[in-house]
């Protein structure tokens, strides 16, 4: 089979971490199966392994696939099931799958590939990469006095803004490298209809993900449903002269802070401070971060009898005592309020009000892609998307409410 451009470049590619994200059957596996048996003939002597996520794939993919490559080219090999290798004369091709990583351990390889790695959780994604990265201690093999660098590559469909987003997207580092594919780009390798039948099968978030390939919102149930890092992107910074509108949430280590500038009567999230100790270490960061800016907060209500750092003194009160002018009503709005106001400015009758720039405040984006609903119908604060989103959400009630109620400061009016 040829190979695609793209397909071509992840192949050959020399990055330490080179990823191939692509939708339903656009070639992600024989690229990946063509990754491996390429290093195999480019370093003779070394040993490459292929991770699936289970033992049944390892049997329908690797186990099927691979004998079917060497034979076609004529190369000659042993496969051993019992020990999950493929023997050829110049190396073995070790098979594992990523449901344990506690069981990725025993073996050294120069060269690693994870075929589907998305698909597993994204805390389970973090800890089969460390596993696989440390089982690539294999010397590097040399030729011509030039050491090849090992390397650990992905191919895999992407599930939602997980591990592979996180890691070749989000926090990219020098050596990650990203290849994308559509499925249309393998239209030829593919069956008649397979394409139509997925466009008339799937929702459009689906589509964008199992089609083109596109990191987007898979979850399901998701609280913020309708936030779209496209459609609700600002580009918006902070300008000399800007009053900051800084929603804030209490918590002791954890607190958050999102900052707002507006342009005209709608609200942009524009920067975000996470994981500060206490409300004295937030009052300072605001105060030296945003020198020269008037600002506003509007903090949980629950900060006025609330004491984060001093038994003496509340954290509104030491927030007002900093210097920061404070707008809060005397509770907080009902949950469902607070979400319905954040939901109706980020889309309403087919507008988006709310706007996020999305470069400065990633935070913010992951918990309103992320943050579902728990049992009980409630916005599920296990999962740790909550205390961003609660900040935000404690300006936009105050501000654009559902209900109005008689706030403790005077009415706004910038």
């Amino acid at each position: 089979m040829a190979l695609s451009e793209a397909q071509r470049s992840f192949v050959f590619c020399k990055d330490a971490f080179p990823a191939f994200v692509g939708g339903f059957g656009s070639g992600k596996t024989a690229a990946a199966i063509a990754r491996a048996i390429t290093l195999k003939r480019l370093c003779p002597g070394q040993d490459v392994a292929y991770y699936l996520p289970t033992y049944g794939l390892v049997e329908d993919i690797a186990y099927q696939r691979f004998p079917a490559l060497f034979e076609r080219n004529g190369f000659d090999y042993k496969l051993n099931r019992q020990a999950a290798t493929l023997q050829t004369d110049i190396g073995r091709i070790i098979f594992r799958t990523m449901d344990n990583p506690d069981r990725i351990v025993g073996y050294e390889v120069a060269h690693s590939i994870c075929d589907e790695l998305d698909t597993l959780p994204i805390e389970k994604a973090r800890n089969v990469w460390n596993k696989v990265i440390a089982r690539n201690r294999q010397k590097a093999y040399t030729v011509d006095g030039q050491p090849i660098p090992n390397t650990v590559a992905v191919a895999t469909t992407p599930e939602g803004f997980r591990f592979v987003h996180e890691r070749w997207v989000r926090n990219k580092a020098p050596g990650y490298s990203l290849f994308r594919a559509k499925t249309l780009d393998n239209a030829a390798n593919l069956p008649d209809g397979y394409i139509e039948n997925l466009q008339n099968s799937y929702p459009s978030a689906l589509l964008a993900a199992y089609l083109d390939g596109e990191f987007c919102n898979l979850t399901s149930g998701s609280v913020y449903a309708e936030f779209d890092r496209a459609l609700n992107a600002s580009f918006e910074t902070i300008q000399d002269g800007d009053h900051l509108h800084v929603g804030m949430d209490f918590n002791v280590g954890k607190m958050s802070a999102v900052i707002h500038v507006l342009r005209g009567d709608d609200p942009h999230a524009v920067a975000e401070l996470t994981g500060v100790f206490d409300t004295p270490a937030m009052a300072l960061l605001l105060r030296t971060r945003f020198a020269g800016h008037s600002i506003t907060v509007y903090p949980d209500a629950s900060g006025n009898s609330r004491k984060s750092n001093n038994a003496s003194e509340s954290d509104i009160s030491i927030l007002r005592q900093s210097g920061l002018r404070v707008c809060v009503n005397p509770t907080n709005p009902a949950v469902k309020d607070r979400v319905l106001s954040l939901n109706r400015m980020i889309h309403c009758d087919f507008i988006r009000r709310y706007r996020v720039n999305i470069e400065h405040c990633p935070d913010l984006v992951e918990s309103l892609e992320k943050q579902a609903y728990d049992k009980n119908g409630e916005p599920d604060k296990s999962g740790g998307f909550d205390h961003v989103i609660d900040a935000a959400g404690y300006f936009i009630a105050y501000r654009y409410p559902i209900k109005r109620n008689t706030a403790s400061s005077a009415p706004l009016r910038m």
